[in-house]
Formats: C-alpha cells, sequence, structure tokens
C-alpha cells in the first residue's frame, strides 16, 4: 500500500475513543475477543467429541486417530492464514476477508452443532480452517492501519488487542467447557453465537470506526490477472475434487494417508520458503546472513510449539483420563485447564516486559531468550512425567501438576513468542517482509504437522517415555542453541 493510501486510512479513522486509543480498535478488539471465544471454545472440547463414544455423544474415534486430527487441524488453520493473507491483499481487501471468514467459522459451529455423521464434522473442519485462514491475519493487518508509522501508540494498541484474544481464550474453555460436558453440540453452538456477535460488532460499527481501514486493495491483481488466477483456481478445484473422489473409495486416500501429507507439507512449504527468498536476487549479502541466522530460531520455535500445541491434544487427553477432577470440593471439567494457557499470559506478560526493559543491554541475545523458551518448555514436560514417576501410571494425579506443567511452557512462550515476532520483522529481507511474517506462523503449522505422527506413540503405557525423550529433546536443544549463540548473533549482522 502506498504511503499516500497509508496517510489517508489513518485520516479516516477517528483517532480516540478507546482508551486514548483510535475508535477501530474498539471494533477490532471485540471482533477478536468473540473470533477467540469461539475458537477456543469449540477447540477445548473438539478432541473429546472426537474420541468419547457415540453413548456419550461422541464421535467414537480412537483416541490416537482423533489427537493426530486435532493436530492436523492446527497445523491447516496456520498454512490457511498464507492464502487469506494473499486473497486479501489482492482481491478484495482484508475488511472484507475478514467478513468473510466469520461467516465461514460461524458455519463451521452451526455445522458441529448439528448432531450427525463424521461427514457432517469433516465439512465443519473445513469451513472453520478457511474462514479462520481469512480472518486472523486480516484482522490483525487492519490494527496496524489504524495508525501512522510513527505514532507511538501503535505498541500498546497491539498490547490492547492481544489482550483482548486472551481474554477470549480463558473465558471460553470455561463456558463451553462446562456446556460440553452435559451436550458437545449444545457448547459448539455457543462457539457460533460467540462469532456471531463478533460478526454484529464488526457489522454495525466498521463503518463509523474504522473508515478506509482494511478496504483498500494492496497490490489489486488486473482484469487479465484475475480472470487467469480464477481460471487456476477453477481447474485446481476440479482436480482436487477429482482426486478425492478417485482415492477415497480405491483406499488411498486414508485419515493416515491424508496426515502424512499434511505432515510433508508442514515441513516442505516453509523450506521452500526459505530458498525462494534466499536464492533471491532481491535478497542482499547481508540479508542472506540474517536468513542463516534465522534458520535455527525456527526450527527452535518448530520444537517449542510442538510441545506448546500439546495442551489441547496429550494434556487434554491427560486432564481427561488422568487427572483428578474432584478436588478441593470442587468437580473440575478437563476443558478448563485450556484456560490456564491465556490465564497465564495475561497474567505474566507485563512483569516479562517489564523485566526486559529493567535489564535494557543487559538482557539475553534474542538466540539465549530462545534457548530459555526450549528450556522451559521441556521442563513442563519433564515435570507432568513425575507423577507417574512417584505414584504409578494407574494412579489419578493431583491437578496442580497439570497446572505447573501449563505455566512453565508458559514461561517459555513469554521468553520465545513475543521476541519472535520482533526478530522475524528486524531479520527479514526488505523484499520478504509480509511473507517472512507468514514464515514465522508456519513454524506452528509445521510443528502441529509433527504432532500428528508422534501423538500416536502416546498411550498409558508409553506415558513417561513420550513426555522424557520430547522433553529432553527440547532441553538438549535449548542447550546447543545456547552454546551457538554467539555464532548466530554474528550472522545476525548487527540485529540485537
Amino acid at each position: 500500500m502506498a504511503d499516500l493510501n497509508k496517510q489517508r486510512v489513518v485520516e479516516s479513522v477517528p483517532q480516540r475513543g478507546f482508551f486514548g486509543h483510535p475508535k477501530g480498535l474498539f471494533t477490532l478488539f471485540f471482533t477478536e475477543f468473540w473470533e477467540r471465544f469461539s475458537y477456543y471454545g469449540m477447540r477445548a472440547i473438539l478432541v473429546y467429541y472426537m474420541y468419547y463414544e457415540l453413548s456419550q455423544g461422541g464421535l467414537g474415534m480412537e483416541e490416537s486417530t482423533a489427537l493426530a486430527i486435532m493436530s492436523i487441524y492446527g497445523s491447516l488453520v496456520y498454512m490457511s492464514g498464507i492464502i487469506g493473507g494473499w486473497l486479501a491483499d489482492r482481491i478484495f481487501g482484508a475488511s472484507r476477508a475478514v467478513f468473510y471468514g466469520g461467516i465461514l467459522i460461524m458455519l463451521g459451529h452451526i455445522t458441529l452443532a448439528i448432531p450427525g455423521s463424521i461427514s457432517l464434522f469433516f465439512v465443519s473442519m473445513v469451513l472453520i480452517v478457511l474462514g479462520t485462514g481469512l480472518l486472523k491475519p486480516n484482522v490483525s493487518s487492519i490494527v496496524g492501519e489504524l495508525y501512522s508509522e510513527h505514532d507511538g501508540r501503535r505498541d500498546a494498541g497491539f498490547s490492547i488487542y492481544y489482550m483482548g484474544i486472551n481474554l477470549g481464550a480463558f473465558i471460553a474453555p470455561l463456558i463451553v467447557g462446562y456446556v460440553g460436558d452435559y451436550n458437545f453440540h449444545l457448547g459448539f453452538g455457543i462457539a457460533a453465537v460467540g462469532m456471531f456477535l463478533g460478526l454484529i460488532i464488526f457489522i454495525f460499527t466498521k463503518k463509523k470506526n474504522l473508515g478506509l481501514a482494511g478496504t483498500l486493495v494492496a497490490s489489486p491483481l488486473s482484469q487479465a490477472e484475475r480472470k487467469k488466477v480464477f481460471l487456476i483456481f477453477g481447474i485446481s478445484a476440479v482436480v482436487l475434487a477429482v482426486i478425492v473422489a478417485v482415492t477415497i473409495p480405491l483406499g488411498l486416500l486414508t485419515f493416515k494417508s491424508f496426515i502424512t501429507i499434511v505432515g510433508i507439507l508442514g515441513i516442505l512449504i516453509p523450506t521452500l520458503y526459505f530458498i525462494v527468498m534466499f536464492r533471491s536476487p532481491l535478497t542482499t549479502s547481508v540479508e542472506r546472513s540474517r536468513l542463516v541466522a534465522y534458520i535455527p530460531l525456527f526450527i527452535a520455535a518448530i520444537m517449542f510449539w510442538a510441545i506448546q500445541e500439546q495442551g489441547s491434544t496429550i494434556l487434554a487427553s491427560y486432564a481427561d483420563k488422568r487427572t483428578q477432577l474432584d478436588f478441593a470440593g470442587m468437580h473440575i471439567r478437563p476443558a478448563w485447564f485450556q484456560s490456564l494457557n491465556p490465564l497465564f499470559v495475561i497474567t505474566m506478560a507485563p512483569l516479562f516486559a517489564w523485566l526486559w526493559v529493567k535489564l535494557g543491554k543487559r538482557q539475553p541475545s534474542v538466540p539465549k531468550k530462545f534457548a530459555l523458551g526450549l528450556l522451559f518448555a521441556g521442563l513442563s514436560f519433564l515435570v507432568i512425567l513425575l507423577p507417574a514417576y512417584f505414584g504409578g501410571e494407574d494412579s489419578l494425579v493431583n491437578p496442580l501438576w497439570l497446572v505447573l506443567s501449563y505455566f512453565i511452557v508458559v514461561l517459555g512462550e513469554l521468553c520465545l513468542s513475543p521476541v519472535g515476532l520482533s526478530a522475524t520483522t528486524k531479520l527479514a529481507p526488505s523484499a520478504f517482509s509480509a511473507q517472512t511474517m507468514s514464515l514465522w506462523f508456519l513454524s506452528n503449522a509445521a510443528a502441529q504437522a509433527i504432532n500428528a505422527q508422534i501423538v500416536k506413540f502416546y498411550s498409558a503405557d508409553t506415558e513417561m517415555v513420550y513426555f522424557g525423550v520430547i522433553g529432553g529433546a527440547a532441553i538438549l536443544l535449548s542447550i546447543l542453541l545456547y552454546l551457538s549463540s554467539k555464532k548466530i548473533q554474528g550472522y545476525m549482522k548487527g540485529i540485537q
């Protein structure tokens, strides 16, 4: 988007009206709050819905299959963000992408709310993956359009917006988890209502609060390009439909083969991104050096997210089957544990922000912060194997062990996630700045694609080995990263 257009957008937005920030922040805060409420509410009970027996209102899948599908689903959500960003930049703008995405997400949750078959379940997954890919990256980009590049409120605005994300993620499992304990479909219905409320807020306040933000297409396709793109999309859709129609009856496309395909894509796509950027004539020698420094950070991020994202798969199953749910005079719903991550992020993020400012030039370098993040992630898995070591694999575990595991991994997240976002903007080649940010989010997609392959090794019999091997691998990688930090810092060419 040209500088002149950026200025036009900023001037069209009322610059006061929400805690001293542009009025549009109100619209985007609550749109994203309700979208995250719907997403995390659905996710809190989804794995249980998949592996609970038909008599319990579930789909009766094998638990290992349900855990793998959950990971694949998370991976596809992050991959689809690339498509959503491209469509907004080239065809219909961020505002329409948010609206279309919200509609698809709501329809997906409504489909889940209808008691039905596994076929309906997969239809809902497709709708939610496509919808989230359209909405999530674009609502964030509109936040950036509310402020001029030199507006000192920008970072604080994103912090307020980030708080909306975590508030929605915190409240949703408590409400949807409680209702879903009685009826899964009613829980999914509440998630659909959440997205509906987000859409209502967006539709009725965007004209007054957002001005031109999100309406301008950054790099629109020409008429000839549009025809070519739509032709390619149409042919691709037909070819894909034919492949699916042929391979499913022949038994070639199964749960296992699809999981393998997504697993390969999860690694292949970011690898191709790195190769294209590194070999591009638009990338300078200094930028190539910084890309080399970014590779070990990216690998560390994959390892970290592989552990953190198991909070909604392996640890969700652990909460359901291995944890003492009647505790301190109350009955705990297993889905409630998924509120712990956003709760700890909300409470601890200001402390970490203060700590880095307080340390100033004495704070750890970017590679050392990543190493710390990996160390905490590994420790979170070693902590959760201790109850089985001390009390055996058949006894129910005190829920405080699970709380401690979630807390420790959040310490790692606050060392790695915001630092990773910042490092990505600094290390990105200037010609690929937006695409490098997409690449950062693909670290999560790659992690969950890998998880889909490894969760099948988890069972009551392998619990200690599973947590021990993965936790130990993360700690070993953190040590190697720490020891290599000085060399990596050298490749960063002055970036701190």
